[in-house]
């Protein structure tokens, strides 16, 4: 079994290994654990994510003023899509959470920030294509294991 954060409710699931990539749902509010899309979350979930998901989590601090950031953002949902079932690909606004931005030492945006296990397993700064991301999580998920 392997415990998911609900990025919607903020309820913490145990979910089968081999069903991860079967669209696992919340066990309270039914919004799906690993579909496979981009999902913007608060500072809040983000902390229970980074200490309590048993799959690689990977964050794109961004902010909606950046222009690379918005570059990104196509590449990033199609990443998020390519590693349905390995990672969860989360976004989080620095404009909105400072205090989160801070807490992680983003210091320029995007930033992507890999976890596993409670840890920073990997950073990466700058805007990078889908096939990078995808890269840059799964190296983070093997330096992981």
């Amino acid at each position: 079994m392997v415990k998911l954060v609900c990025l919607d409710c903020g309820q913490t699931n145990r979910v089968p290994q081999e069903r991860l990539d079967a669209a696992p749902k919340c066990g309270t509010c039914g919004a799906a654990l690993m579909d496979g899309k981009a999902h913007e979350i608060d500072a809040e979930t983000l902390a229970k994510a980074i200490r309590t998901d048993e799959t690689p989590l990977v964050v794109d601090f961004w902010a909606p003023w950046c222009g690379p950031c918005r570059m990104m953002a196509p590449e990033y949902s199609r990443a998020a899509t390519a590693l349905k079932g390995k990672a969860r690909l989360v976004k989080l606004n620095t404009e909105q959470h400072q205090s989160a931005a801070a807490q992680f030492g983003i210091r320029g945006i995007p930033t992507l920030i890999a976890f596993g296990k409670g840890r920073e397993a990997a950073r990466q700064s700058g805007a990078i294509p889908a096939a990078q991301i995808e890269a840059f999580a799964l190296r983070a998920t093997s330096a992981k294991a």
